[in-house]
């Protein structure tokens, strides 16, 4: 059964404004040609899936596929994939997880830590550059109310998956 509609005006207008400035900023950070620019610059073919990854991997301790999935936002099956294509290509290794040796976490090698190194290297020259006219005082506060606003994203996120699904109303016919 689909969701239904949001009433007119459930959203209060700075809401509406930051979903109109993260949907335009989505939309130019994805640009095909904006990620093959930034990974030319890095000297790093990689896709956009992967390069995700590599930084999800780079921020935190070894994880497993389905951990790095559910920071992600992504199902598991893409992360699977994901990291068999990197470890083909030595970006990635898997170690033996500590906790339950049946499974297995996710590192990166010394060629993933120099490839995120660059590409992240390379995305914030352009940042840089684009906020050249910020002061650091509204760039600390963009940085902390960015984070703040994916934690809440993601928080929100797991919410909706624990629901239960409500039951469809009964056809009275």
């Amino acid at each position: 059964m689909p969701t239904p509609p949001l009433p007119e005006g459930s959203a209060s207008p700075e809401v509406i404004e930051i979903e109109r400035a993260l949907t335009r900023i989505t939309y130019l950070s994805t640009r095909t040609r904006q990620h093959e620019r930034l990974m030319a610059l890095a000297g790093v073919p990689l896709d956009r899936a992967a390069v995700a990854l590599l930084r999800q991997i780079a921020d935190c301790e070894p994880q497993r596929p389905g951990e790095l999935a559910a920071r992600l936002g992504v199902e598991a099956s893409h992360v699977t994939r994901t990291v068999q294509q990197l470890q083909k290509s030595g970006y990635v290794s898997r170690v033996p997880d500590p906790d339950d040796r049946r499974a297995q976490r996710i590192e990166l090698t010394e060629t993933g830590r120099q490839a995120i190194a660059r590409v992240r290297e390379a995305g914030a020259r352009g940042m840089q550059a684009a906020l050249a006219g910020w002061s650091p005082g509204e760039l600390r506060q963009l940085a902390t109310l960015f984070h703040r606003m994916v934690d809440d994203f993601l928080a929100h996120s797991a919410d909706e998956e624990t629901e239960p699904r409500s039951a469809a109303p009964a056809d009275p016919a």
